[in-house]
């Protein structure tokens, strides 16, 4: 398979102002990682689009005494609203459509107001780094999941969709006036392997099955730091 190198938060802050992102719902997640740099990665459940510009968006609501200027404005506004969600639905068709074109998905539903069911499995070697998910044309850049493939012979593996970034507020870097994606997301977030760990926060550590090591992350309503392990491999 062809591995692509991403470098997603580089572009997170336009983004946020002219795109939409991708965060999990419900779901379930596997990644095996070997020490020979084979690996696999799955997701199946909800991926729900978010848009930044309606959370930074004021609502107020009308005042009682309104002058005939402020209710128009106010109705022009209401058929504004009406015509971005309109173009929102046909812009999540788009995403679902661009998205079944990518290596990987096998299904992808798109259910309406911003929800998507998908399943998705990959599997190949780590010569270069793995980011999941992101596609050009969905304008998707907030990865669930990314893999960093390290010099002295380490790969770093961090799940931002899947929790907190510390002391950052959130896996958008505290980003103000918008809610952190990961607030959506529950599930659970399995890591296999036969590599040495150097290091991981699951409070819980790895157990042993069979030849291989095990961390499970359960990701809920109450958040805690995004999963990141760190595995020597044998180069």
């Amino acid at each position: 398979m062809m591995m692509l190198r991403r470098l997603a938060f580089a572009c997170a802050l336009p983004l946020l102002l002219s795109g939409c992102l991708l965060v999990p719902g419900k779901f379930v997640s596997d990644l095996t990682v070997n020490a020979d740099r084979s690996f696999s990665f799955a997701y199946k459940g909800q991926v729900i689009a978010s848009d930044p510009s309606e959370n930074m968006s004021s609502n107020e609501p009308l005042k009682a005494d309104a002058t005939p200027e402020e209710k128009a404005a106010a109705a022009e506004k209401a058929r504004e609203k009406v015509a971005k969600a309109k173009e929102r639905e046909e812009k999540n068709r788009a995403i679902a459509a661009a998205l079944s074109k990518e290596y990987g998905y096998r299904s992808v539903v798109y259910r309406g107001n911003g929800l998507f069911d998908v399943d998705y499995a990959v599997k190949g070697m780590l010569t270069t780094n793995f980011t999941y998910p992101f596609n050009s044309d969905a304008e998707v850049m907030m990865p669930f999941i990314a893999i960093e493939t390290r010099r002295d012979g380490t790969v770093r593996v961090r799940a931002p969709g899947f929790g907190m970034a510390p002391g950052q507020g959130g896996p958008t870097g505290g980003i103000p006036m918008m809610s952190d994606p990961s607030d959506k997301a529950e599930g659970i977030f399995t890591l296999t392997t036969n590599a040495e760990i150097v290091a991981q926060n699951q409070e819980d550590g790895a157990k042993t099955v069979g030849s291989n090591k095990v961390i499970i992350w359960t990701v809920g309503k109450i958040k805690k730091d995004a999963p990141s392990a760190v595995l020597r491999m044998r180069d």
